[in-house]
């Protein structure tokens, strides 16, 4: 997209990314953030929906395990050096680094399908857990290099250690022996460079042998180490010095190796980055309720509840009230004019629209309705800005002019044009004349664009155009207050005169300004306030209706769930009675087995009944066997051909109407309350309790009851 730096400043881009900036983890980061621009459509599309898919894990349970990270920019320049050594903590920087990427690679692949874009992304990185092994191989959890890191390090350690040891015990010897003497002062021992040594009286300082490290300011003690010590402590010194060459050895040595994993590094910490950056605008996203809108490939913008984000976090600062807008852009209908009253929320709507457009284009989610759709522009052009200075009015002018004129050579039908107080800045008839032509020419250009006016005239031009429309910023002609409210489809008045004698202005200067002004004009404001005033109130009726309208249809569909559920129950109910029934019928015969048996029935033929009974519900369940059903199938294939040819199709119709009839007839003598029936193919008996006039029966189960079609019954 082109779009100049003073166009992202009049549209606010840069403040909105200084507050997205704070939610990365790194300075770089933030920084990256805060230079960011628009994308193209497949590469704003594709970071659209990595940070959606970041934020739907803030709303589950399933949380991105990202946490804070240092960077290792500097690391990776610095490793590749010949001989280089890389600090401790450099080392527990790339471990900590790649440790993230192994948790991130076995995490996003478990849940690829909710992250799949995100999934994407680090599956094409080269995981390579040499590194971490052999860092920690060479340092421990406190970032300390290992005795084992090499053998003559673990050696030199122990010597340190048993110099240490030897010190400790010689000294401690020493100062026991002259303890029973005159020779120490009362504070007996003191530490010189690390060193303990005796505090001996200085008159005795020949008296005690050893290496004197220095005096007492007074010069009444001298500092002495002694003799027992001094060869300890030159083999402390020689072995710690011979530790730090071995150790420097061991991390150039382990540099070298981590040197060979720097282009992975170098795909982890531009991978984290982006991450970084992803999780910051999906925190933003959070914080203002941003989303994922339909993205057009068309040319249709359809904002609904859109809010400017950065008035949203302002006013829930301060506790105040935002009003989203709602309006639609398409080929049909590319250019919008908003007219109403000054602070009625005409430029705040424009700095809407502008900055939703270019957050999209950069990959940030909005804060708008899901039902909204966005397409990009190749340009934004904007003329937004204060023009009410009295001291620059020319200058403003021709400032105003020299950007419309940059605006005329450069728009096109892919450019979204947003012009604040269109026409102003001038003579208001020569201007508005201007103006006009203006309008007319980026209609012929097919340019996209939302303006804002005062001048009746533009309003007028804009309803002769087919593909324009008005909008007005309503406002509530008794209290005179804005709405902040955009009305499409009507153009809005200035409600100059209103204004003014709501800001007390005498009545006989507003009666003589009305007498200055032409009668149509007048007439025609008028026209507008009542009309707006009217929608308004219409408005209003038809959200209550709407309303209502929605409470009854979710109201009969709950009563058409309700009965839909009650009705299966009973069917359910039913059917588990059929079954229970069924079961109880079997159990008798069973029982009448066993009582037949106990009289003397031969076990063989009660096996045999048996036996006869299963088969029987094994027919029941499962029906007949395979063959039994081709062969079925092929006899009723061949009769079907048969009625065919012989076209008796119309004979067994009318002999089942007669069938029918006659069924009716023989019904009519036995359907009556009280008679015993059954529905056909069930063995649940019931009793008729009630006939309506349409053939409906009530059948009384004892437990339950059920309507039912009289054809659908038999008798008992």
């Amino acid at each position: 997209m082109h779009i100049t730096k003073d166009q992202l400043e009049e549209l606010e881009f840069p403040e909105l990314l200084a507050e997205i900036a704070p939610f990365a983890y790194s300075a770089k980061t933030a920084y990256k953030i805060t230079q960011l621009r628009p994308f193209s459509i497949d590469e704003a599309e594709l970071s659209l929906r990595k940070v959606a898919e970041f934020l739907s894990s803030f709303e589950s349970d399933n949380a991105i395990p990202f946490s804070e990270y240092e960077d290792i920019e500097e690391e990776l320049k610095l490793m590749v050096i010949e001989n280089f050594r890389l600090e401790n903590a450099a080392f527990i920087r790339i471990k900590s680094l790649t440790e993230q990427i192994g948790r991130l690679q076995k995490f996003f692949p478990v849940y690829g399908d909710l992250f799949q874009n995100l999934n994407n992304d680090i599956s094409g990185l080269e995981y390579r857990k040499e590194i971490i092994d052999k860092i920690d191989k060479v340092f421990n959890r406190f970032a300390e290099v290992k005795s084992e890191a090499s053998p003559v390090l673990k050696t030199l350690r122990t010597a340190i250690s048993q110099a240490r040891k030897a010190i400790q015990e010689n000294f401690n010897r020493t100062l026991t022996a002259l303890s029973s003497t005159d020779f120490l002062d009362d504070i007996r021992e003191s530490i010189i460079d690390d060193q303990r040594v005796l505090a001996v009286k200085s008159g005795y300082k020949k008296r005690v042998p050893g290496r004197v490290l220095g005096v007492s300011k007074t010069g009444s003690i001298t500092y002495i180490q002694p003799e027992s010590v001094v060869k300890h402590q030159f083999k402390l010194r020689e072995d710690i010095e011979e530790e730090k060459k071995e150790v420097d050895k061991i991390l150039r040595k382990l540099t070298a190796e981590i040197a060979e994993f720097q282009p992975q590094l170098s795909d982890y910490q531009t991978y984290i980055f982006d991450l970084d950056l992803t999780r910051a605008k999906a925190k933003f996203a959070e914080n203002i309720g941003g989303i994922l809108p339909k993205i057009n490939r068309h040319k249709t913008l359809r904002l609904v509840n859109a809010y400017h984000p950065l008035l949203l976090l302002r006013n829930r600062e301060e506790k105040k009230q935002i009003f989203p807008q709602t309006f639609t852009l398409t080929e049909h209908n590319r250019i919008l004019c908003i007219s109403g009253p000054n602070a009625g929320g005409k430029s705040i709507t424009l700095k809407t629209v502008g900055l939703l457009q270019l957050m999209i284009q950069s990959g940030i989610l909005v804060p708008v309705h899901p039902k909204s759709e966005m397409f990009f522009f190749d340009r934004i052009m904007t003329d937004i800005g204060d023009n009410q200075s009295i001291e620059n009015h020319l200058s403003t002018y021709s400032s105003r002019l020299k950007k419309m004129s940059g605006i005329i050579r450069e728009a096109d039908e892919n450019t979204l044009l947003l012009i604040d107080e269109f026409g102003t800045g001038s003579d208001p008839e020569l201007g508005g004349a201007l103006a006009e032509s203006f309008l007319e020419f980026f209609y012929k250009k097919k340019s996209f664009a939302i303006i804002t006016t005062h001048y009746t005239n533009i309003k007028l031009v804009v309803e002769q155009l087919p593909n324009a429309q008005n909008a007005a910023m309503l406002f509530d002609e008794k209290t005179l207050e804005p709405l902040y409210k955009l009305e499409v489809g009507q153009a809005g008045s200035s409600f100059t005169f209103e204004v003014a004698q709501k800001n007390k202005i005498p009545n006989f200067i507003i009666n003589s300004a009305k007498k200055k002004v032409e009668h149509d004009i007048v007439n025609l404001d008028k026209t507008i306030v009542k009309l707006q005033q009217e929608k308004f109130e219409v408005e209003k009726l038809k959200s209550n209706l709407t309303e209502q309208k929605e409470s009854t249809q979710n109201k009969k569909e709950n009563l058409e769930k309700l009965n839909e559920q009650l009705q299966q129950k009973l069917f359910n109910f039913q059917k588990l009675y059929e079954e229970e029934h069924r079961k109880l019928q079997f159990g008798n015969k069973i029982e009448g087995f066993i009582d037949s048996y106990v009289k003397g029935k031969s076990r063989k033929d009660v096996v045999k009944d048996f036996v006869k009974i299963l088969e029987q519900e094994k027919f029941r369940k499962l029906g007949s066997d395979k063959d039994e059903t081709k062969k079925l199938q092929v006899v009723k294939r061949k009769i079907t051909q048969q009625l065919k040819k012989e076209n008796v199709q119309e004979k067994i119709a009318k002999t089942n109407e007669k069938l029918e009839d006659k069924r009716a007839k023989e019904r009519a003598v036995w359907l009556k309350v009280g008679q015993r029936v059954r529905i056909l193919g069930s063995t649940s008996v019931g009793t008729i309790e009630k006939i309506d006039k349409n053939q409906k029966v009530t059948v009384n189960y004892g437990m339950f009851k059920t309507q039912i079609s009289a054809d659908e019954l038999e008798r008992i």
